[in-house]
This record gives C-alpha cells, structure tokens and sequence, in this order.
C-alpha cells in the first residue's frame, strides 16, 4: 500500500521467509530476499526503512553483510535486527557492535518482532525528524552568522571611511593595503613562511580587520592631520600617537564583545604597524619577530603605499622607486622574510598602485 514501510527480510530458508513475510504483509511493504547478496542488489532499487537479517548465510554470512552496509554512506543508517538462531550473548553482542539495533533469537514471538520493528521504524522516524530539525537549524545559524558578518563589516567600513575622510592626502589608501596585504599573505602561504601563524588565521576577519589600522587618528586634530607641509618635530609626536590611540580603542571595543578575534587582528594591525624590525618604531619600540605578524606585514604595505601617493610635501615615487626603498629597509625597517616575499609581488604592488591612480585621473577628468 502507498505509504508503508518499507521492509527487506534476509533469511536462507524459506520457510523462515515465509513465516515472516506472511506476519509483515498485513502492516509493511515487504521483500523477501533468500541472500545477503541479493539483498544489496536489492537496496539498489529499493529504498528501505529497515531489514531484518539472519546471521548464518551461505558466500556471504549476517556479520560481513552488515558491515558493508555501514561501510556505505547510502545504507548505514537502515536500521538492521538481526533474527537468528545464533542465540548466544557473545553473537548477540558482535551483532550490536557491529550497528545492529536489536538482535532476536529464533524461534521468535510474531508479535514480540511486530513490537520491535514499530519501535525501532519510530526511533529511526523520530532521529531523521531531528537530523533534518539540525540541517535548517544550521542552515539558519550559518544565514544569521553572514547577517553579523555582513553587518560587522558594514560598520567595520562605515568607521574606516570616517578616518580616511578625514585625512585629504590619503584617498582610497585603505582599499589598496588590503589588497597588498593579500598579495604578501599569498606570497608567503605559496613559500611557507609563517605558515604556522597564518594557518591559525580566519582570512575572512584579517583583510577587513587591518582597515582599522589608522582608527586611532581620529584622535588627531585636522591641523596636523591635513597639514599642507611637512610636520614640525611637535606635530610629529603628536602624529605617533594615533598608534597607542587605535589600539586603546579597539582594546575598549574587545571589552563589549564575547567573540574578539575579529577585533584581535584589528588591535595588532593598529598599534604594531609603526614599529621597526629593529626596534626603532613606535609606540613601543618593538624589536624582531617580538612584532606581532600583522604589524610586520601592514608595515610593508602602509610605507609602499605612503611612497607611491602624493603629499603636499613631496611628489608620488614610482612603484620601482618604493620597491628599491622597501628592500633597502631590509632588516632595519621591515622583517627580512616579509621583504622576500615582497620581492616575488613587488609587479603586483605596481599593478595596484597604477590601477589606483588611473581610478583617481578617470574621476577628475
């Protein structure tokens, strides 16, 4: 009848598979099948609901049967009831190790195996019901966690352009760094530097993190901030402190927050960036690898940036110039590591750079 269970009944002997079919008939779809072998030519036509399965077969006996039958990702969750004659507490329990639901001894009560097969077609019925519940649960979680993702990175972009808004000499910097940083992560993930470190990182919070780099210059006044000059020695301390500003702000922001690695990235990026592989930066005159990996790199990324574009105080160096300046700062500035792999994308940073001020002559013109 349309709707009912579907059952595969196992047995060599067929009297045995009568008695059976005969007792399942009236509540079940049954097939009937005298051989483990048939049986899984079976399961490629019919989807079963559950099967009963004798132990003592001929080319292929209950114990190897069920084993395939776990083996497969199409059949490991049919629920198996052993019926056999094989009535001992040691077969008994090699057949529920093997995954069998339950194990009945032959000579069996009709009505007993008619209880058993209900209860456990209810329990396979129930756990499908909770695995399906699972899968939209999850679906929906992983729908909500883009939701917040997005949203983050919103407002993530919202503040950054506030800070870049801010500063008239610095147009669409913050959208070039995240693609040279790309281009030095990739580099050294290709070579395996660092692989280590940056295996731990979530790739979907690091390049959006490190827009934050220069938050902290919100703190730092328009004069000083868009001077038309080169700064005085005064100005210029003033200036540093947007370094030890950001991070103290992002550190506030980790305080509101239960998940932080999002913001953990964004705190590096901000108060390690003007630090020198020699010690010789700031804020905290940092020296080597001490350096949090995120600085090092926004390091290479921020100067190349800074040489390439105009200020009121100098004009824009090429893309070879900066490249010759980046390597020169090898182990003084920059990490010796980090200035290899920029040397195998240095063509990429041209690329970038020109790309930008082809954007900024189409605008104007």
């Amino acid at each position: 009848m349309p709707g009912q269970k579907k059952i595969i009944a196992v047995d060599d002997s067929l009297t045995n598979l009568a008695v059976i079919r005969n007792m399942l008939r009236p509540h079940y779809e049954t097939y009937p099948v005298s051989s483990a072998v048939k049986m899984l030519d079976l399961l490629e036509r019919v989807k079963a609901d559950l099967i009963l399965l004798d132990v003592e077969m001929p080319e292929l006996d209950g114990y190897d049967a069920i084993r395939i039958l776990k083996s497969d990702p199409a059949y490991k969750d049919i629920p198996v009831i052993f019926v056999t004659a094989m009535n001992s507490e040691q077969n008994e329990l090699i057949g529920l190790e093997l995954g069998a639901v339950d194990y009945i001894f032959k000579p069996f009560n009709a009505l007993l195996l008619l209880r058993r097969i209900e209860m456990h077609l209810a329990l396979a019925e129930h756990n499908n019901k909770l695995l399906n519940l699972n899968t939209v649960m999850k679906n929906k979680l992983i729908v909500k966690i883009g939701e917040v993702f997005e949203l983050q990175t919103s407002i993530l972009n919202i503040v950054a352009g506030m800070v870049e808004s801010r500063d008239d000499t610095t147009g669409g910097h913050i959208h070039r760094i995240q693609k040279y940083l790309k281009c030095l992560i990739d580099s050294l993930t290709r070579s395996n530097k660092y692989s280590d470190e940056i295996g731990t990182w979530n790739m979907e919070f690091v390049l959006p993190s490190s827009q934050l780099h220069d938050v902290g210059k919100i703190a730092i006044s328009d004069s000083i901030l868009n001077k038309p000059g080169k700064l005085t020695d005064e100005e210029y301390e003033i200036m540093k402190t947007h370094a030890q500003i950001g991070m103290e702000a992002i550190c506030r922001m980790e305080k509101t927050t239960s998940d932080s690695s999002f913001l953990e990235h964004a705190k590096k990026f901000a108060g390690s960036h003007h630090e020198k592989w020699d010690g010789s930066g700031y804020p905290n005159g940092i020296i080597g690898s001490d350096i949090p990996l995120e600085g090092r790199l926004m390091a290479i990324a921020d100067v190349y940036d800074a040489l390439v574009s105009a200020r009121p105080y100098k004009e824009a160096f090429s893309p070879a110039k900066a490249a010759e300046i980046i390597r020169s700062s090898r182990g003084t500035h920059f990490d010796p590591e980090l200035v290899d792999a920029f040397n195998t994308v240095s063509n990429q940073f041209a690329y970038i750079a020109d790309m930008s001020q082809e954007e900024v002559r189409a605008a104007a013109s």
